[in-house]
């Protein structure tokens, strides 16, 4: 399972470096129209290899995503929290019945022994 994983990871390496190495032309991005950017005296523009805003917006689209599906689930990341305080209490609760006399061993034991001393 790990070669296949592992392959896979590759495949998807090859596959970024593919797209990399054909996209590897200068754009210019701009981060306002330049009539704003005039007005305001500071240049708003940057040249960049265009697979590198191609990958930023996939690595930005996924982690809001993530981000997105963090918050949906949280709800129920809470109510299971929950149900585990509740599992650990009755557990508590069921060995403290168990040892009806408070000794700590085993009544069954307890009842072995007792007839064996006998």
């Amino acid at each position: 399972m790990k070669t296949l994983r592992y392959a896979f990871w590759g495949i998807v390496a090859l596959l970024l470096v593919l797209v990399g190495l054909a996209n590897r032309d200068l754009v210019t991005l701009r981060a306002m129209p330049q009539a704003m950017a005039d007005l305001i005296g500071v240049p708003a523009d940057i040249q960049l290899p265009l697979f590198v805003p191609i990958f930023a917006g996939v690595g930005v689209g996924l982690l809001v995503g993530f981000l997105w599906e963090w918050l949906r689930e949280h709800r129920f990341r809470k109510e299971a929290k929950v149900q585990g305080r509740e599992v650990n209490r009755l557990q508590r609760e069921l060995s403290v019945l168990r040892d009806a006399d408070g000794d700590g061993k085993d009544d069954v034991l307890q009842l072995i022994e007792r007839s064996s001393l006998r």
